[in-house]
């Protein structure tokens, strides 16, 4: 059955490389037929015919028969050109790293195991009597290091058939195409996924590979390969070759790092620790992890998630959230992902990387993938795994296509539903996650514009309505908003307390409307992102908008809280004590006004930089410590204050004084907006005000 799906899959390549294909039609079928020939190429390369000695040094009595194995004479055979130029790409400039041979012989180890697995479902007279499983051992003496799989191994058609044919179904085009580019990663990019190089990886490390192959089909013979990767390998018949395949690296001075039990046991565990088979080096299982993301959901315990969180992001806490995520259209979607319970940023830390690792087939791919999710989400942990990923020919980088931006489309939507979930089944849990991690979901509003309506359902805010430190959503304000009210209303503050006392909160407090108080100095450009949220606008209280909505509510509010015996200044009085203020503050003020809105302060100011506005610019003009200048701003008195009207009638008397008292009155009023960096400025004159008032 195998051996007809190889043939098969030749077929579809041969018949696609014909001069009348397209290349969409060439590279579909040599990705089919590059993943049957990856466990195979494992088997066809190296040089120099190796002894019944050589043999006998590499083939440990575990893994071999007990008779010696006989060595026939060896054909030697010379590399086509273009396949010379590929050994040499992969040898010397397609992998960044070259710890990933570790990674790509063991990939293609699990698929002849794999293989032989599927075999042996149709075939009974298919396999070995030996456990599927992948062996490893270092010897420092002799300076090699050996893979053995007891997987399917090849025929000696299969070897004929494949052998130097690498470059087939057209790659001697994108061969020559990488050698006249003067970047070769950036031509290595076109043959994505074709071609099952990965075996060639091993030259990186060693200067000469030695491969002994048996068919696991019955009366199969062993054959040897050898090659230094220079051109030329040799082929001979081998007997008493175990079925599978087995891989001698004789490793260069260079790479002696690679004979290190522990340094090869942490490049396993970084690549290819979640392989669907055992993985020993020295006889010591080195995989010990269950890849939970292939299991179901209700197979994994609360323990299992604990403990694989713990392994996957390095952490000491326990995870607050899990979520296993499977799809498999429009993509093939594999997934476990965790929100920690503590935010390392908000602890002091630097800023961290993206926490979900991209894996393809149990394999990595790239850890810490920057790619895979939106930046606004590096907080979350976890692995993917998809069999749909746009890999390059070394499987490291990705190709920024439509598969990807759709991947992390879903991936990013998915999280989102999985929190709003979490928020909907335990809301005092959430609002602990929200304390902890808010600050990445304002990043998202701000960030994402795809999925911004629906992050906002994600934030929460204190309410005038609620306790102090009780969290609300923006839905839940709506939903409790009176039929007549057009807007939601809220408020930057420092804290609850400033802002149940600012003069801009209060009118509405009075007028018994709710405001969502927000702390977070993110929190203006947030609100300022959003604009309006479900239909509804968001207006900040101390904002002009505002104004003209407390202007509707002024006159009833006037009226019901006159007070007969204290009678506002006359239009003529105001009118002389603004023209006097304007020129009293100077500069600091554009204009002085009479405020049309409900007020129980004696003056505010409107039409000002923002707090955070004024953060920003202080930042962006390097200003270090220095107070920023205020810009000027407009000032709104109240002339029904006794502070007002006790000033228009001691300008009469000792202006001195009376400009002393405006300046304060308008430094009050900045304070109470927040824009005055450094009120130290006015101990001064309010000490000489305290003084004429005491004497």
């Amino acid at each position: 059955m195998r051996q007809i799906l190889l043939h098969s899959a030749r077929a579809r390549i041969l018949g696609a490389s014909s001069p009348t294909a397209s290349l969409p039609r060439v590279y579909a079928a040599a990705r089919s037929y590059s993943v049957s020939l990856l466990p195979l190429v494992s088997t066809i390369q190296r040089s120099t015919r190796p002894s019944a000695a050589v043999f006998s040094r590499h083939y440990s009595a575990d893994t071999a028969p007990e008779t010696q194995p006989n060595v026939g004479p060896a054909e030697k055979h010379e590399f086509k050109a273009e396949t010379k130029k590929l050994l040499h790409i992969v040898a010397h400039s397609l992998y960044s790293q070259r710890e990933v041979f570790v990674r790509e012989l063991i990939s293609n180890a699990s698929d002849a195991l794999e293989k032989l697995r599927q075999l042996q479902t149709t075939s009974a007279e298919a396999g070995s009597d030996k456990p599927l499983e992948i062996n490893i051992t270092l010897d420092s003496e002799q300076k090699t290091i050996t893979f053995f799989d007891s997987g399917i191994g090849m025929t000696a058609d299969e070897l004929k058939e494949n052998l130097g044919t690498i470059a087939r179904s057209g790659s001697k085009a994108f061969i020559e195409k990488m050698q006249s580019n003067t970047e070769t990663s950036n031509a290595a990019n076109s043959i994505v996924g074709q071609f099952g190089v990965g075996f060639y990886s091993a030259f990186m490390v060693g200067d000469k590979i030695t491969v002994y192959t048996r068919s696991a089909k019955p009366g199969s013979e062993g054959y040897c390969w050898v090659s230094d990767g220079l051109g030329s390998y040799t082929l001979s018949k081998a007997d008493n070759v175990a079925v599978g395949t087995k891989i001698v690296i004789d490793v260069k001075k260079d790479s002696k790092e690679f004979l290190d039990k522990e340094k090869l046991s942490e490049i396993i565990k970084k690549y290819s620790n979640f392989v669907g088979f055992p993985i020993t080096v020295d006889g010591e299982k080195v995989n010990t992890i269950e890849a939970l993301w292939t299991k179901g959901k209700s197979e994994i315990t609360e323990e299992d998630h604990n403990s694989f969180y713990k392994f996957i992001s390095h952490s000491w806490d326990d995870p607050m959230y899990s979520l296993v995520y499977k799809a498999d259209a429009p993509l093939s979607i594999r997934s476990i992902l965790y929100a920690p319970s503590r935010n390392p940023e908000a602890m002091g830390f630097e800023r961290i990387k993206p926490g979900v690792s991209l894996y393809s087939r149990k394999v990595l791919i790239m850890s810490n993938a920057e790619s895979l999710l939106p930046e606004w989400l590096r907080f979350v942990k976890g692995v993917v795994d998809s069999e749909d990923l746009p890999l390059n020919l070394s499987r490291e980088l990705l190709q920024n296509g439509p598969v990807i931006m759709k991947l992390k489309s879903i991936l990013s939507s998915r999280i989102i539903k999985w929190l709003l979930e979490e928020a909907r089944k335990e809301p005092e849990k959430y609002s602990k996650f929200y304390n902890e991690f808010g600050i990445f979901l304002r990043e998202g509003v701000c960030q994402d514009m795809a999925n911004q309506k629906d992050i906002a359902k994600l934030l929460r805010f204190e309410s005038s309505t609620k306790d102090s430190g009780k969290l609300v959503s923006l839905d839940e304000y709506i939903k409790r908003m009176p039929k007549d009210q057009e807007h939601i209303y809220y408020f930057c503050t420092p804290s609850r307390k400033v802002g149940a006392e600012s003069p801009y909160y209060v009118p509405f407090e009075k007028h018994g409307t709710e405001v969502l108080f927000m702390h977070h100095q993110l929190d203006e450009f947030v609100m300022g992102r959003l604009s309006e949220y479900n239909g509804k606008r968001l207006i900040s209280v101390d904002s002009a908008e505002a104004g003209k909505v407390l202007k509707e509510w002024n006159d009833a509010a006037q009226t019901n809280t006159a007070d007969d015996a204290s009678p506002p200044l006359t239009k003529e009085q105001t009118d002389e004590l603004t023209s006097w203020m304007r020129e009293s503050m100077g500069t600091q003020a554009k204009e002085v006004r009479v405020s049309e809105r409900f007020m129980t302060y004696p003056a505010i100011v409107v039409d000002f930089d923002s707090p955070a506005v004024r953060r920003m610019m202080k930042m962006m003009s390097g200003n270090n410590g220095d107070s920023l200048p205020v810009s000027p701003c407009t000032v709104e008195i109240n002339p029904r204050d006794p502070v007002i009207k006790g000033l228009f009638a001691l300008k009469g008397k000792n202006e001195d004084l009376a400009r002393k008292v405006a300046q304060q009155l308008l430094d009050n009023a900045m304070i109470a907006a927040g824009i005055m960096d450094d009120p130290r400025s006015m101990v001064k004159r309010l000490n000489e005000i305290l003084a004429a008032t005491v004497n």
